[in-house]
C-alpha cells in the first residue's frame, strides 16, 4: 500500500494506540520493532484532547511524533459498545461522553471531518457495528444505515490524499453479506474492511462470516479484518485473503503478564519463574529477551513496576512482528501454507 507517509507491505500487523500512543510504548520503541503502520482511536482523540487541538499541532503525525503511516478507526465501535449512552437515527449518533456525560453527535460527515483533522495516511467510514445476537430486521436495517452512511462519506470525502475504506456489515447473515459488499464496494473505496466480527459470536461462526465474505471483495484492494486477533487469527485471516490487522491483544496481555512464545505462552507471574535464568523466548532477538531473565521480569511485574509493561510489549510485539514477517516472506515463496501447518502444529500459536 502506499500512501501519503510511505509504503506498507501487507499483510500486516497494525498496533493500537487507542489515545495516540501504543500503550508503555514510545514511536521509536515502534520503529525499532520495524512497524510500519500504526492505529489511533478517532472516537478518544475527538472526546480528549480534541481534533481541532491536534489539527492546529499539524495533525497527528505530528502531534505524537510518528512519521510513518497511520490509521484512524471511525469511532463506530467505540459509539456501539456504548449501547445505554447512544441514540442511533439516520443522521447519525448522539451519545454521552463516558468521561464528563456530555452530549456529542457523530455524523457520516463529522466522522470524515474528525479524521481529515487528525490527518490518518487511511480513515474509515463511519458505520454501525451491528450488535450480536440480533434479530435479522435490525441486521438488515442496520447493514442498509451503514450503506447510506458509507454513501454520505465517500460523497464528503476531500481530495487531499488520504485513502478512506468501506465496512462490511451484515451481521451473521450470509446473504446480509453479500447485500452489504455488493453496496460498498458500488459505492467505491480505496479498500475494504469487513466489520462485525469478534462482537460476542463464537470463533466458528466468526471464520464461518470471514470466509464467506473475504471472496467478495475486489482482489486488488486490501483487505482489513477490524479487531482481530490472536497469532492463530491472524495466520487463519492471512490464509483466507486478509491484509491488515489491528488488535489490543499483544499490548494489553503484556501489561497483564501474559507473554507469546515460540514455545507456548508465558504468564510471568507464576512462581516457577522466580529463579529462571533464561529469556521469555530463547528463540527471541528482542531487546527484552537479548537483555532480561524470566526472574527480572516477574519481579518487575509483581513489584509493580512500570517498566515490566514496557519491556513486556515489546516481546509481545516483537513476536507478532515475526510472526507477521514470517507470513510475508513465504508467501513470496510460495510456501505459506507449509509455514502456518508448521506454526500449527508446534508450540507458538497455542
Amino acid at each position: 500500500m502506499r500512501t501519503l507517509h510511505g509504503e506498507v507491505q501487507t499483510p500486516v500487523f497494525m498496533p493500537v494506540g487507542t489515545q495516540g500512543a501504543v500503550k508503555a510504548l514510545g514511536p521509536d520503541d515502534l520503529q525499532r520493532l520495524d512497524y510500519e503502520i500504526i492505529l489511533g482511536n478517532t472516537f478518544h482523540l475527538y472526546l480528549r484532547p480534541g481534533h481541532e487541538l491536534i489539527r492546529d499541532f499539524g495533525g497527528l503525525h505530528q502531534f505524537i511524533s510518528w512519521d510513518r503511516p497511520m490509521l484512524t478507526d471511525s469511532g463506530g465501535f467505540q459509539v456501539f459498545s456504548l449501547a445505554p449512552l447512544r441514540k442511533i437515527s439516520e443522521d447519525g449518533v448522539k451519545f454521552q461522553s463516558p468521561l464528563d456525560g456530555s452530549s456529542h453527535t457523530f455524523s457520516p460527515e463529522y466522522a470524515v471531518q474528525v479524521q481529515e483533522a487528525l490527518g490518518a495516511d487511511i480513515i474509515m467510514a463511519f458505520d454501525e457495528c451491528t450488535p450480536y445476537p440480533a434479530e435479522r430486521d435490525y441486521v438488515k436495517k442496520s447493514m442498509e444505515l451503514t450503506t447510506r452512511w458509507a454513501a454520505r462519506c465517500r460523497e464528503v470525502k476531500s481530495d487531499n490524499g488520504q485513502a478512506l475504506f468501506g465496512i462490511v456489515q451484515g451481521g451473521m447473515e450470509k446473504d446480509l453479506r453479500d447485500m452489504s459488499t455488493k453496496q460498498i464496494i458500488d459505492i467505491g473505496f480505496d479498500g475494504y474492511a469487513v466489520g462485525g466480527l469478534s462482537v460476542g459470536e463464537s470463533k466458528t461462526l466468526m471464520w464461518e462470516m470471514a470466509e464467506h465474505t473475504l471472496p467478495l471483495l475486489p482482489e486488488k484492494s486490501p483487505h482489513y479484518l477490524m479487531g482481530v486477533g490472536t497469532p492463530e487469527d491472524i495466520l487463519k485471516g492471512i490464509k483466507i485473503g486478509v491484509d491488515m490487522f489491528d488488535c489490543v491483544m499483544p499490548t494489553r496481555n503484556a501489561r497483564n503478564g501474559n507473554c507469546f512464545t515460540s514455545r507456548g505462552r508465558v504468564v510471568i507471574k507464576n512462581a516457577r519463574h522466580k529463579r529462571e535464568d533464561i529469556p521469555l523466548d530463547p528463540d527471541c532477538d528482542c531487546y527484552t529477551c537479548r537483555n532480561f531473565s524470566r526472574a527480572y521480569l516477574r519481579h518487575l511485574y509483581s513489584a509493580k513496576e512500570i517498566l515490566a509493561s514496557r519491556l513486556l510489549t515489546i516481546h509481545n510485539l516483537a513476536y507478532y512482528q515475526r510472526l507477521i514477517h514470517g507470513a510475508r516472506k513465504a508467501i513470496e515463496a510460495g510456501g505459506f501454507l507449509e509455514y502456518y501447518a508448521a506454526l500449527s502444529e508446534g508450540e507458538g500459536l497455542k
